[in-house]
Order: structure tokens, then sequence, then C-alpha cells
């Protein structure tokens, strides 16, 4: 293992180490049916619902990728599909109640794994870390 890893292994392990966390704290709050792979999903949706390619888009996955996704949770019973009120010939991927558990559950779990890493670092450092980060990410999907 080299001593000085680059951005690429930094953030595999990190992203890793973070799904492993939220998906173990989702199983045993009754969530034991969701994988990483429904985080593109599950991290973007909102209660008015989104199209799958806006899913696409904001996870970064292709939208055959986030299709095949959507159907699995909506055979879990987490999504389901809406005609869009603005043009119904698209769907909207909208949580179901079982859904909206789940991200309320997801978010709480999120929340205390960045108190504990905020809590490691003074204030300041940690809020520079997030710019630096979401600058970083935001630069490098723009390409």
């Amino acid at each position: 293992m080299t001593s000085d890893p680059d951005l690429v292994a930094l953030s595999a392990r990190l992203l890793f180490a973070l799904q492993r966390e939220l998906f173990d704290a989702l199983a045993e709050r009754g969530y034991d049916d969701l994988t990483p792979r429904h985080g593109a999903v599950l991290a973007y949706l909102d209660e008015s619902g989104l199209r799958a390619s806006e899913l696409a888009r904001l996870s970064g996955q292709h939208k055959q990728i986030i299709g095949t996704i959507v159907d699995d949770l909506e055979a879990l019973g987490y999504v389901e599909r809406r005609p869009d009120p603005a043009d119904r010939r698209a769907k909207l991927v909208v949580p179901t109640e079982r859904g909206r558990a789940e991200q309320r559950e997801a978010d709480a779990v999120i929340a205390a794994i960045e108190r504990r890493h905020a809590r490691a670092l003074p204030p300041q450092r940690y809020a520079r870390f997030k710019d630096d980060l979401r600058a970083i990410t935001e630069r490098q999907r723009s390409r």
C-alpha cells in the first residue's frame, strides 16, 4: 500500500467506507433489502419526484442503469412511477411512504457520521475540507 494514495484511491476508500456504514445502519433499521447501488437513486429523490434523466445527471450514472435501479426499487416498494404533470408522456420517480421513511433514516445516519467527523477537526478546518471537496467534485464532473 502506498503511503501517499492518489485522489482516486482516497475518494474510493472514503466512498466505500461511508456506504458500508450507511447501509449497515440502514439494515439494522429494517432496510436490509437495500444495497449501495440503490443509493444512486435514493440519494437524489425528493417528495415531488424526478425524471430518470435527472437522476442520471445528478448521480453521474447512465440512464439505463438508473432505469434498472428504479425497477428494482419499485419492486421493493421504495419508489413508484407517476406521470409528470408538466409532460404526461414523461414519468416521475416518486418515493413511496417506505421510501420517504428510508430517506429520513438515511439522513439521520449521514448527519451522525458528519457530526462525528466534524468533531475530529476544528470547525473551520472541517468546513474548509467540505468546501474544497465540493469544488474538486464539481470541477471533475464538469469535464
